[in-house]
C-alpha cells in the first residue's frame, strides 16, 4: 500500500489507557514506526498529544469505543486533523487481538489513505446534539412512570384511563392527588373534574370505586412525584436548548413550515444533521447515514435483503415521529404517500417511507434553501391518469351504472 501522509498515529483508547502508534516515512521510503502507551487523565493526553506534535504528526485516526474517543477527540481536535472511525471497517486479523497490533494496524490504514472519517459535527452542534439526546432520554422516562402509573391504578381497579382521554391532564391530576390523601368519597372527586370531563361524571364516580391500599397511595404518591419532576427537568433542558439554538434558529425555523415537524422535532433533526449539510453531497448519501432506506445486501445478482440499516437511532426516532404526524395532515402528499403504501407494504414500512420522504424534503430546504411547496394528496393519481380511468369506471360499472367517458376541452 502507497503511503498518502509522511506522519500520522493511530491511537488504540481504552477506558484507563491510550495505545498510540506513530507511523512516518523517512526520506529513504522506509517507514519508521513507535509505539507508546499513555493513561487517560488529561494530562497524560496532552502529553500524547505533544508526543505527536515532536514528531510531525497531521493525522490521527482512533476508533469509536463507546464514550471514550470524545475527550481524546476534544482535547487533540484542532492540533491535528483527528479521523473517528467505525470499529466495524477495521478489524484486524483474527487470532492477532492486542492493543498493539491494533493501534499499528490504523496506523497503517491511515498512511495508506484506506480510512474514511466519520461524521463529527462542530462544538456548537455537539452541544446541541447533547441537550435534544438528554431531552429525548427524559422524555423516554416520563413515558415509563405515566405507564407504572396505569398498571398500579389497574392493580386498585380504579379506571380513570378509561374514562378520561387523558389521565395527566388537569382535572386526571387533581382526581390522583385526592385518591392519595383518601379523605374524599368517589363523587367528591368526580367533582374535581374541568371543562368538558364535567359531562362524564356519573361515569367517574363508577370509575374511582376501587380497592385502594395504603401502599397504592404511597406507590402512586412517588410516582406523581417523580412524574412532575421529570417534567420540570425537560422544560428546563427545553429553555437550554432554546438558548444554545440561536446559530441553528434559521434552519429550525424552516422546518417548522414542514408538516408533522413543530419546534421540538426540528430541534432533534438540526441537532443530528446540522444546518449546511457540507457532510452530506446528496440527499441519498444523508438518508444512508440516518438508515432511512432500503439496505444493500447483494450476492450472485440474487438481492438477498433489503432492510434497512442501523444508522442514527435519534434521528430515525424524531423522523419517524414527525412522519406519523404528518400523515394525519388531510389533504397532504404525505398523507397520501401513507395510504398508498400502508395496504400493500404495512404500517411500519409506511411510515419509514414517509419519514424518508421528510428527510429528502429537509435536505434540500437547508442544503439549497428552497420553499416547501406540498404536492397535494392527489400527485399520485395524476402520474398516470390513463391507467387510473379505466380502474374508477369499472368500480363505477360493478355498482350498476353504465359509464360514458367525456374529456373537457379546456381540462389540463
Amino acid at each position: 500500500m502507497d503511503p498518502i501522509y509522511n506522519s500520522c498515529a493511530g491511537l488504540d483508547v481504552h477506558k484507563r489507557s491510550i495505545t498510540a502508534c506513530i507511523r512516518r516515512l523517512r526520506p529513504e521510503r522506509s517507514i519508521f514506526q513507535e509505539t507508546r502507551t499513555f493513561g487517560t487523565m488529561t494530562r497524560d493526553i496532552l502529553e500524547m498529544a505533544d508526543w505527536l506534535a515532536s514528531a510531525g504528526v497531521t493525522h490521527v485516526v482512533l476508533e469509536s469505543t463507546g464514550v471514550y474517543w470524545k475527550p481524546v477527540f476534544n482535547l487533540l481536535e484542532g492540533r491535528f486533523t483527528v479521523l473517528l472511525v467505525n470499529a466495524k471497517h477495521v478489524k484486524h486479523v483474527p487470532g492477532r487481538k492486542t492493543d498493539v497490533q491494533d493501534c499499528q494496524w490504523l496506523a497503517q490504514l491511515l498512511q495508506a489513505g484506506l480510512l474514511k472519517g466519520s461524521f463529527i459535527p462542530e462544538r456548537p452542534q455537539r452541544e446541541l446534539r447533547d441537550l435534544t439526546r438528554h431531552r429525548a432520554q427524559l422524555v423516554a422516562e416520563k413515558t415509563k412512570v405515566t405507564n407504572r402509573l396505569h398498571k398500579v391504578l389497574e392493580d386498585t381497579n380504579i379506571k380513570i384511563g378509561a374514562v378520561a382521554s387523558d389521565l395527566l391532564g388537569a382535572s386526571g391530576r387533581a382526581m390522583l392527588r385526592a385518591l392519595i390523601t383518601g379523605q374524599q368519597t368517589p363523587q367528591e372527586m368526580a367533582n374535581l373534574a374541568r371543562g368538558l370531563l364535567r359531562e362524564k361524571i356519573p361515569q367517574l364516580v363508577l370509575a374511582l370505586e376501587g380497592k385502594v391500599t395504603e401502599h397504592h397511595r404511597f406507590v402512586l404518591e412517588e410516582l406523581l412525584d417523580h412524574l412532575e419532576d421529570l417534567e420540570k427537568r425537560i422544560e428546563r433542558f427545553s429553555r437550554r436548548i432554546e438558548e444554545v439554538s440561536g446559530p441553528f434558529d434559521q434552519a429550525i425555523q424552516a422546518l417548522m413550515r414542514l408538516p408533522g415537524i413543530e419546534r421540538r422535532s426540528a430541534e432533534n433533526v438540526v441537532a443530528e444533521i446540522g444546518a449546511t449539510l457540507e457532510a452530506f453531497p446528496s440527499p441519498g448519501h444523508l438518508a444512508s447515514w440516518a438508515g432511512m432506506c432500503p439496505g444493500s445486501n447483494e450476492s450472485a445478482g440474487k438481492r438477498k435483503s433489503g432492510k434497512t440499516t442501523k444508522g442514527s437511532r435519534w434521528l430515525r426516532a424524531a423522523l419517524c415521529q414527525a412522519a406519523w404526524a404528518a400523515t394525519h395532515k388531510k389533504d397532504s402528499y404525505f398523507q397520501a404517500q401513507y395510504r398508498r403504501l400502508a395496504g400493500r407494504r404495512g404500517k411500519k414500512r409506511a411510515l419509514v417511507a414517509v419519514g424518508h420522504s421528510l428527510l429528502v424534503v429537509i435536505y434540500h430546504i437547508l442544503k439549497d434553501r428552497v420553499t416547501f411547496k406540498d404536492l397535494g394528496a392527489d400527485y399520485f393519481e395524476k402520474l398516470n391518469v390513463k391507467r387510473l380511468i379505466p380502474k374508477l369506471v369499472k368500480r363505477l360499472e360493478n355498482l350498476g351504472y353504465e359509464v360514458n367517458i367525456t374529456p373537457l376541452q379546456n381540462a389540463a
